[in-house]
């Protein structure tokens, strides 16, 4: 798991003296949660939508498949009970008990249905990620560099790890017979440490470690807490191996 492999992970925060080297690609805009499932009839275009995000340079999109329409005949082959959660603490801070898929995130703080390309698009427009972080590998270890900046209060720094493409035949359930391409499924989600506005974060980890089993990619995400409920993301930066 990758709770135990981060045990011997460097993690430092200190003032910055340089940033790492720049991520290629550009530095993104906005990250985009899309809560999906295999066995979700409605699904499939908001798949392929996310797809398209993830081509995109300012944005990191990452798919979280859920777990609770296993019961509808088809067995989610990439849906996770921690998914699940994740999408229903989002919708706790906003004093709701409602969770549906598909729901499109951006940047924590705006939900929309995700096969709907106009509202992620305006949704998108409207976003802005104000916390560099960048992303570099050598030697085997990736080197993620956070700047200090006054004004946030603080955030959890958050990596998540990433199966980069599958295409799935579905043998059951509402997507009977199709064959649908998954892209960015989320595979694992690990807390790294607190991010302080008033220093910098270091965070050192090898890259066998993290990239195991089916993923290749990793997301590091910046994301403030309120009421231990996930807040705004302010920062973000991706790597495929």
């Amino acid at each position: 798991m990758i709770l135990a492999r981060l045990s011997a992970v460097l993690l430092t925060l200190a003032c910055l003296a340089a940033p790492a080297a720049a991520q290629p690609g550009g530095k993104p805009a906005a990250v985009v949660e899309l809560f999906t499932s295999q066995g979700c009839a409605s699904c499939p275009p908001a798949d392929a939508l996310l797809t398209e995000l993830a081509g995109r340079a300012d944005v990191v999109a990452l798919a979280y498949h859920v777990d609770y329409w296993d019961y509808m005949g088809w067995t989610d082959t990439f849906g996770a009970e921690a998914n699940s959660n994740r999408q229903r603490a989002y919708a706790s801070r906003w004093g709701s008990s409602r969770i549906y898929t598909p729901q499109m995130i951006v940047n924590g703080e705006t939900g929309v249905v995700g096969s709907k390309r106009h509202e992620v698009t305006k949704a998108l427009a409207e976003a802005a990620l104000s916390l560099p972080v960048t992303l570099s590998v050598e030697a085997g270890v990736l080197s993620v560099s956070i700047e200090g900046q006054a004004g946030f209060e603080e955030a959890m720094v958050w990596l998540v790890t990433y199966l980069d493409a599958a295409e799935i035949a579905i043998e059951r359930g509402e997507n009977e017979g199709r064959s649908i391409l998954y892209s960015h499924v989320v595979t694992g989600r690990q807390a790294l440490g607190v991010w302080e506005p008033g220093s910098g974060a270091q965070i050192r980890i090898p890259v066998g470690e993290i990239l195991a089993d089916r993923a290749n990619g990793v997301a590091v995400i910046v994301q403030q807490e309120e009421n231990g409920l996930p807040g705004a993301i302010l920062g973000a930066a991706i790597y495929e191996h």
